[in-house]
């Protein structure tokens, strides 16, 4: 399939041929659900912490006699049942990760790209380099052309003056070809890929 190849003012730049087995696919929620649900509980941090029985400080002393006070057995003012005491089955440190196989994230990836091309919110520029890091100027353009959300990817390294010029303007995020995840495509309403872009992902998902 083809599509228009602009650059950043907005003019034309030739077309670029998208393979059909990536960009032309039948997006599917179910795996794009998996591998997002994946990629957000990686990095879930898992540092919720609460103390147990064990861990309160209380004395272990038994508060009363086992026998004849018409209450409750308790041995210690740890116990979960008191104000203060440890708490009974709370959560602890652990990871939230789980694993989801090279094939599996790879096809999410290719199903991600494909919606974006679905919906009709793929673009292909030229290139992204600016030849001094001015926010201003590029804020103009990305205004002019319509990105409020967007995620641009670039080949295997970013230029690093449309990466500094790029850097405060809100909603707009750049990210080298192996960044590309399908969790900051999706939550983006434009996706941008340059030239150098698309032959990354192409050989990267072949």
């Amino acid at each position: 399939m083809k599509l228009d190849v602009i650059k950043l003012d907005g003019k034309k730049a030739g077309s670029v041929d998208l393979g059909e087995d990536i960009f032309g696919l039948e997006p599917r929620a179910d795996i794009l659900h998996r591998v997002v649900r994946w990629q957000r509980n990686n990095a879930q941090a898992g540092t919720h912490k609460v103390k147990t029985r064990s861990e309160v400080s209380y004395s272990t002393k038994k508060i009363y006699r086992q026998k004849g006070t018409g209450g409750a057995r308790h041995g210690a003012r740890s116990a979960p049942i008191f104000r203060g005491g440890g708490v009974y089955k709370g959560p602890v440190v652990r990871s939230h990760g789980h694993d989801l196989t090279k094939k599996f994230r790879k096809l999410g990836l290719k199903h991600a790209l494909s919606a974006k091309m679905a919906e009709g919110s793929l673009v292909v520029i030229d290139a992204a380099a600016l030849d001094a890091p001015k926010t201003s100027a590029l804020a103009k353009q990305v205004k002019e052309l319509g990105w409020k959300r967007a995620l641009i990817i670039d080949g295997a390294e970013v230029d690093e003056n449309f990466a500094r010029a790029a850097r405060n303007i809100e909603g707009l995020d750049v990210l080298p070809s192996m960044g590309a995840n399908v969790y900051d495509i999706l939550k983006r309403d434009t996706l941008v890929l340059t030239k150098a872009g698309v032959e990354a992902l192409e050989a990267r998902l072949k």
